[in-house]
């Protein structure tokens, strides 16, 4: 079986930047280590596994945001912090990924390798 510690990611930097894909990630870890339930509404976790939960969490936190939400142990709680926090970004990022997706040609870049950069840039 493999070890799930190795497939480790980033930490959420503090200015959010990486939010999404953080909070993907960390969803995925979560369920996988059978923790998913903890981050949900209405869940009937136990104890451990929301302790388990926030360990995974605060370990994949910037160290400004560790501080800043030290006082919560509930990780339903820490998400929901996190996702009012950051989740803005998905309606300032999709307008601008838009426009540079409709306005993306080959005959502006110098080679197709170049051009391919720029368009998984632009839809990741």
């Amino acid at each position: 079986m493999m070890n799930l510690a190795k497939l480790d990611f980033v930490a959420l930097d503090i200015t959010g930047k990486n939010y999404l894909t953080w909070a993907m990630d960390t969803k995925i870890h979560l369920e996988a280590g059978n923790l998913g339930e903890t981050i949900k509404e209405e869940n009937s976790a136990f104890s451990q596994d929301r302790a388990k939960a926030m360990i995974f969490i605060h370990c994949h936190l910037d160290e400004g945001l560790k501080s800043e939400y030290l006082t919560i142990k509930d990780p339903l709680v820490l998400w929901k912090a996190l996702r009012n926090r950051y989740n803005h970004q998905k309606t300032m990022i999709l307008p601008r990924a838009r426009y540079e997706w409709t306005h993306l040609r080959i005959q502006d870049f110098k080679s197709v390798a170049e051009y391919n950069s720029a368009m998984f840039r632009i839809s990741s």
